[in-house]
């Protein structure tokens, strides 16, 4: 139970403010052209050499927020050497202010590495959940600079739980996370060029949970900034559904009646696995109704449908069914037009104009496979963009890698299998080796915990 608390506390949506450390100065010299670095329409950067841009060096020298990347991993996750390099840190402009990284009070904060042996490739990524620019430094920027990319992340232009304040209709603060991936990727394309005198020659967009959904929108509507993805488990949004929000209040109304035991258990249950809460992972509903379903569910449908609860702010915790302006209670298809108009505006199609290669957890129960990848690898097949896309389902797989810390014979880390992926698209891009085809990854039957921390064979 004490592992199960401090995974809680790391897995929240919301990251705690951060303040620049002492080593935040330079820390080596070598570097001094870094200095005149030109980051298109940033409104303050500023640049720092440091002996180590991995987060084993920037916990060290205060460029990074480990509040921010907590809960995304294994705690067994190996860690990469040194990679030396320049990191750039700055913002574009904006006029909300719930990123405190920094000590800047402003949002479209990003983060650039820059490293000294480069490969000519750029990886970019935005966060997951509702955190901040450096979300994926211990699971993507880590890995990525280990192999010799730059890397480039954005923290979406709006953070933490009360995200929905942004923007003047709904919808609009999740419209902006694809403006400021965009404006992120064509200012890093410039920076890079800066820095190493040429342009990338390939440049890649990855992301888990909304990051992977920020994956799928690009590659979409921005195709020809990129030559592929890996979209790890993406929030799918669509007009007509599935999205969250037609999902979770399922969840809410179902799950007490399930855990209470009572005559109506089995029909209760019945109804979260239809649902699409897949039957085998009762285990991790408890933890997902206490810290998960309820805040998601709340937050999300202020975002799209504010006048459901009237001027009250997200809604009411914990709500019974049948009280008044209730989410477990949320009927996404009987709202009205406006409320499809705003998911419409950020939804989905299926029609990626580059090779994508996505991954989903069949243990996944905050974005359940069923209503989320099976459904939108068939958009990808529908929209005739088959041939450009892999689907891997991993047996065992959750929405967080930390999960796995606390179930190790139940779950398997998605963070291996990510990294496989990453490497069949690169090799699909430099050789036209085509990528394992889709399937279920099922766990090796003699793999033991250890093994599964940096194990995944997609075509096994």
């Amino acid at each position: 139970m004490r592992k199960l608390v401090a995974v809680t506390l790391s897995v929240l949506l919301l990251t705690a403010g951060w303040q620049p450390q002492a080593g935040w100065a330079r820390e080596t010299g070598g570097c001094a052209s870094a200095e005149r670095l030109h980051v298109p329409r940033a409104e303050h950067r500023v640049v720092a050499c440091l002996t180590d841009l991995t987060t084993t060096g920037t916990i060290r020298s205060g460029h990074t927020d480990p509040a921010d990347w907590a809960g995304l991993t294994q705690e067994a996750l190996p860690a990469p050497a040194p990679v030396p390099g320049v990191q750039v840190d700055g913002y574009f402009r904006d006029d909300s202010a719930t990123n405190t990284n920094n000590g800047w009070q402003h949002d479209a904060q990003f983060v650039l590495r820059l490293p000294e042996s480069w490969n000519g490739g750029l990886v970019v990524s935005g966060s997951p959940g509702n955190r901040e620019q450096y979300a994926n430094d211990r699971v993507i920027s880590d890995w990525v600079l280990a192999r010799g990319y730059a890397f480039a992340a954005t923290d979406k232009g709006n953070t933490g739980l009360r995200f929905f304040t942004d923007g003047d209709r709904p919808g609009e603060a999740i419209a902006e996370w694809n403006q400021r991936v965009t404006e992120l990727t064509r200012a890093a394309r410039a920076v890079v060029a800066q820095r190493y005198h040429r342009p990338p020659s390939r440049t890649l967009m990855t992301g888990l949970s909304n990051g992977g959904y920020l994956v799928r929108w690009q590659l979409e509507n921005r195709p020809e900034l990129y030559d592929g993805g890996v979209d790890w488990e993406g929030t799918l949004w669509t007009e007509e559904g599935p999205n969250l929000m037609d999902f979770l209040p399922t969840a809410l109304t179902a799950y007490p009646r399930y855990a209470d035991g009572g005559p109506d258990a089995a029909e209760a249950h019945a109804r979260m696995v239809q649902a699409g809460f897949p039957a085998g992972s009762e285990f991790l509903w408890p933890f997902h109704h206490q810290y998960y379903w309820d805040l998601t569910q709340r937050i999300y449908r202020e975002e799209i449908d504010p006048g459901f609860d009237g001027a009250t702010e997200a809604g009411t915790p914990y709500c019974e069914p049948g009280s008044p302006e209730c989410d477990a209670d949320y009927d996404y298809a009987s709202r009205p037009a406006e409320v499809h108009d705003a998911v419409r505006r950020i939804g989905l199609t299926g029609r990626i104009g580059k090779p994508l290669l996505t991954l989903h957890g069949t243990m996944d129960v905050l974005l359940p496979i069923a209503r989320d990848s099976d459904v939108y690898a068939g958009m990808v097949r529908e929209q005739g963009r088959g041939p450009l896309h892999r689907y891997y389902r991993i047996e065992g797989g959750t929405h967080t890698d930390a999960l796995v810390d606390v179930f190790p014979d139940r779950l398997r880390a998605l963070t291996p299998c990510h990294r496989s992926a990453f490497l069949a698209l690169e090799s699909w891009l430099a050789t036209d080796v085509q990528p394992p085809p889709s399937a279920t990854v099922r766990r090796p039957a003699d793999a033991t915990p250890a093994d599964l921390v940096t194990r995944c064979e997609l075509g096994g």
